[in-house]
């Protein structure tokens, strides 16, 4: 039997057996109310998604997955020793230590950036143990419980990305991007780095209001939206 979950007023669980993104979808598409939180956990990995009906049109709300983000990175740094470290990839990678341990997902009911849609979904799937028996393989990818982390229970972390993530909404509501922008930044990996995005490579210099990608290719600043990582409905 799965444990129940405590979460928010605003917000309300449902365990899944399926990847907890396509169960969020799909129960969007059918009219659920914002706040549905899907989640899975596995011995090897967990991951959560929420349902979202954002009020502004999709370019600004393509915040929620980086405020999302955010709201992993406070929900696994109150949980985890304090040595460990998380950081955020502007594309949605999660990084313990460094190294990527799991990702943050997008998806919504339209693609169109000038369109208010009608739902929104951001997903984190963890892996937990490695993917992989031998991992000096692959120095770049970890997984939770071999950073200093096998103390965290899966499930508070579910909860406590809730609970986080429905804070940062408020203030995002009450005090606009400003503030998560300054702590998004705190936490991104790799601005001022060499990096690939889709078909560009440059230096990675930021982000714009909307927190697109900021990248320098030669004497060329490009401004890569948000919306671009959305993935197609599963």
């Amino acid at each position: 039997m799965t444990e129940a979950l405590t979460f928010p007023p605003a917000m309300h669980g449902e365990a899944v057996t399926r990847d907890p993104a396509e169960a969020a979808v799909l129960r969007a598409i059918q009219g659920v109310d914002a706040g549905l939180v899907t989640w899975r956990v596995a011995a090897d990995r967990v991951g959560a998604a929420l349902v979202l009906a954002p009020e502004v049109p999709l370019a600004q709300a393509m915040a929620m997955l980086p405020l999302c983000g955010v709201g992993f990175q406070n929900a696994l740094g109150a949980l985890a020793p304090p040595e460990v470290a998380v950081h955020l990839d502007w594309n949605g990678g999660l990084r313990v230590n460094g190294a990527g341990c799991g990702r943050m997902r997008v998806f919504a009911a339209t693609q169109d950036p000038a369109l208010q849609p009608d739902w929104l979904v951001v997903s984190f799937d963890l892996d937990l143990l490695p993917t992989q028996q031998e991992t000096g393989l692959t120095p770049d990818r970890t997984a939770l419980f071999v950073e200093g982390c096998a103390d965290v229970d899966p499930a508070r972390l579910v909860e406590s990305w809730a609970r986080h993530t429905l804070a940062w909404i408020a203030r995002w509501e009450d005090e606009g991007p400003r503030p998560l922008h300054a702590e998004w930044r705190g936490l991104a990996h790799g601005i001022g780095d060499e990096v690939t995005q889709g078909d560009a490579t440059g230096t990675f210099l930021g982000v714009d209001e909307d927190f697109g990608m900021l990248l320098r290719v030669g004497k060329d600043t490009q401004a890569i939206p948000l919306t671009t990582l959305l993935e197609d409905t599963p």
